[in-house]
C-alpha cells in the first residue's frame, strides 16, 4: 500500500502529550500496512461497530470505516421490551494482514455466545462476514509462518482454527499454555495480543487487580520458543501515570524502521479507556515499554492531539457514509456517529405508509429523526445518535427545529452515561418547555434488562418557538467528571440551565466513556420529528 507520507519511528527521545487519543478507545488491537496504521477498537451496543483507524505517525487518527452496520441476535440489539446490550456487544476485537487481505476477530459478549470473523481486501471496507465460531475471550488472532491459525483468549488458552478460517480445527491445538504464578494469583489476567519477532511468540496481557491501592494496572508478557510453550513471564510495563494509576492492556507494532510502538490504554473514569503511546525498548529478547525509565512519556508542553478525526461537527448536508440500514439508499451520515444499539431504517406511520425514520435527505441540510417506537426514557429509545466526547474538555450544541414534534415527544441532548444529565424539549398539551433532568439507569446485571430509570427534574423553562438551540459541556480534568447545559432561542444568547450534573464510568451497567447523543422519542404517538440543522463539537485540548 502507498501511503500520503513517511511514517515516523516513535522513540523515547520524541516529545509528546499522552492519552495520544483522550477519548474512549478501549481494547485496542493495531497492525502496519504499507505507510499506514490501522486500529480497531471495542463500542460494544453502538451500530454501526468495530471502527477501523488509520494513521500515518500513531498520533493523529481518523476514523474510515465500520466492520459491522448491526448485530441481528436478537430484540436486546434493538432496544425492544427494555431489553439492551448495555456494556457487551462487540468487544476486544483483532485486526491481523495475511496474505493480501485483512481479517477482523471479535466476540459479542452474552447470548447467543458466539465471536465473528471478517475479512475485507481494503480496511476501508467492504467487509464480509465469513464465519461465526465459539465464544472466545479476548481473542487475539495470529497467523503462523507455517499458515495454521490460531486464537490466544481468556488468561493463556490457544485454540487453532481452520487454515480456511471457517470454524474451530477439530482435533487441533486446543490448551491452557501456563500456570498462574504466586503473582498473578487473584488478577484479572486477560486482553491478550500477540506476536512473532526473532522466531520467538509473544503473548501480552494486562495484569490488573480489583481494590489494590493506586489502581494496579500493569501490561505483563509470557515469551516463548514454540507456540505451544514452555511460556516465560516479564512485566513490561508498571508505573502510575497522572492519578489515574497504571495503564495496562494494548498492543505492540514495528514501525517501517525497525523500531517498534506500543499503544497501552489507561482507565480515565468518565471520559472512558483511553490509548497512551509508548516507545518499545528490546532489552535481552523482551519489549519493554515506555522511556529510559519505564514512565509513560508526556510532555505536559505540548497540547494533546486533535480528536476530529475521530469526533467531528456535522452540518448535516449528506456528506457521509452510505450505510445499508438507511431508510434511503443515498442517505449517508459521518463517520463520527453511532447509533445507541441497531436503528431504524424504515417504519410504518399510523396510516399504513412505510417512511424513513431518520434521513439527511428529505430535507437538504437537516439531519431528520422521526418517531418510529414509542419510549419512556432516552435509555431505551431508539435511533439515539452518540459520538465521543473527548478530553479534558469539549462541548457539543445543536440547532434543532422542533415544530413538527408531536404530544409526547421528547428530543434534544445529553452528555450520555448511566448516569447523567438530558436537557430536552418537552411537548405535552400542544406547549414545549426546555427540561433538563438528572437520569440514572438501573440495568438487571444476568439478562441486562433495564430495571427503571431514576430522573429528577432540575429545571424547565417554557418557550414559544420552533427553533431552538441546545448545548452540553464536559469537563473530565483531573477526575471532575462533571457536565452542565445551555439553551438558546436565537443562537446568540446562551442562558445556562440548571447545576452541574456528575457522569460515571460503571462497568456493570454502560462500561464505555461519556458520549455525546442527540435523540427524539414519543412516549405517546409515533410520527413526530424534528430536524437538526448542525451540531458543532469544540474541544479544549490544553
Amino acid at each position: 500500500m502507498v501511503g500520503i507520507c513517511a511514517l515516523t519511528s516513535i522513540n523515547a527521545q520524541e516529545t509528546y502529550r499522552n492519552p495520544i487519543i483522550n477519548a474512549d478507545v478501549p481494547d485496542m488491537s493495531l497492525c502496519r500496512v504499507g505507510d499506514y496504521y490501522y486500529l480497531i477498537s471495542t463500542t460494544m451496543h453502538l451500530m454501526p461497530g468495530a471502527p477501523i483507524m488509520r494513521s500515518t505517525d500513531m498520533k493523529n487518527w481518523e476514523t474510515i470505516s465500520y466492520v459491522f452496520d448491526k448485530i441481528n441476535d436478537g430484540d436486546r440489539y434493538d432496544l425492544k421490551d427494555n431489553k439492551t446490550v448495555y456494556g457487551q456487544g462487540q468487544w476486544a476485537s483483532s485486526i491481523r494482514y495475511h496474505n493480501g487481505k485483512f481479517y477482523v476477530w471479535f466476540t459479542a459478549n452474552g447470548a447467543p455466545g458466539k465471536g465473528f470473523i471478517y475479512t475485507a481486501d481494503k480496511a476501508e471496507g467492504p467487509w464480509k462476514l465469513i464465519q461465526r465460531p465459539r465464544h472466545l475471550h479476548d481473542g487475539s488472532l495470529f497467523f503462523d509462518d507455517d499458515n495454521r491459525v490460531y486464537i490466544f483468549c481468556e488468561t493463556g488458552h490457544l485454540v487453532e482454527l481452520n487454515e480456511d478460517l471457517s470454524d474451530v480445527k477439530e482435533g487441533g491445538t486446543d490448551m491452557i499454555l501456563f500456570e498462574r504464578d504466586a503473582e498473578e494469583r487473584g488478577a484479572l489476567l486477560e486482553g491478550s495480543s500477540v506476536f512473532k519477532h526473532n522466531g520467538k511468540y509473544y503473548l501480552c496481557m494486562i495484569s490488573m487487580k480489583w481494590g489494590v491501592p493506586n489502581r494496579y494496572r500493569r501490561e505483563v508478557c509470557y515469551r516463548a520458543d514454540k507456540i505451544t510453550g514452555p511460556y516465560e513471564k516479564k512485566v513490561l510495563v508498571e508505573t502510575p501515570f497522572e492519578m489515574y494509576g497504571g495503564v495496562g492492556q494494548g498492543c505492540l507494532v514495528d514501525n517501517a524502521d525497525g523500531t517498534w510502538s506500543s499503544l497501552i490504554f489507561q482507565d480515565r473514569d468518565g471520559i472512558g479507556r483511553t490509548p497512551c503511546l509508548l516507545p518499545v525498548r528490546w532489552i535481552d529478547g523482551w519489549p519493554m515499554l515506555g522511556d529510559a525509565e519505564g514512565k509513560v512519556p508526556n510532555d505536559y508542553s505540548k497540547p494533546f492531539q486533535s480528536m476530529e478525526g475521530i469526533t467531528s461537527s456535522d452540518e448535516c448536508d449528506g456528506n457521509g457514509k452510505t450505510y445499508g440500514y438507511a431508510g434511503e439508499k443515498e442517505s449517508k451520515l459521518k463517520l463520527c456517529w453511532q447509533w445507541n444499539h441497531n436503528p431504524i431504517g424504515l417504519f410504518i406511520n399510523q396510516y399504513g405508509v412505510t417512511e424513513n425514520a431518520w434521513s439527511v435527505t428529505e430535507r437538504p441540510g437537516f439531519m431528520r429523526l422521526r418517531t418510529a417506537r414509542l419510549a419512556d426514557n432516552v435509555f431505551n429509545a431508539p435511533n439515539t445518535l452518540t459520538q465521543r466526547m473527548t478530553g479534558p474538555k469539549c462541548n457539543g450544541s445543536i440547532k434543532m427545529d422542533i415544530s413538527k414534534m408531536k404530544d409526547g415527544d421528547r428530543a434534544g441532548i445529553s452528555g450520555f452515561q448511566s448516569d447523567c444529565g438530558v436537557l430536552s424539549v418537552k411537548k405535552d398539551n400542544g406547549k414545549c418547555k426546555i427540561v433538563l433532568t438528572k437520569e440514572s439507569m438501573k440495568l438487571q446485571q444476568g439478562n441486562r434488562i433495564i430495571d427503571h430509570v431514576d430522573a429528577e427534574e432540575v429545571e424547565k423553562v417554557d418557550i414559544n418557538t420552533n427553533t431552538v438551540y441546545l448545548r452540553v459541556y464536559a469537563d473530565f480534568h483531573e477526575k471532575r467528571d462533571m457536565t452542565w447545559y445551555e439553551y438558546s432561542l436565537d443562537g446568540k444568547k446562551w442562558i445556562k440551565i440548571g447545576g452541574e450534573i456528575p457522569v460515571k464510568f460503571d462497568y456493570t451497567r454502560m462500561f464505555m466513556g461519556t458520549k455525546f447523543a442527540v435523540f427524539n422519542y414519543a412516549t405517546k404517538k409515533t410520527g413526530g420529528y424534528v430536524d437538526i440543522d448542525w451540531f458543532h463539537y469544540e474541544a479544549d485540548l490544553r
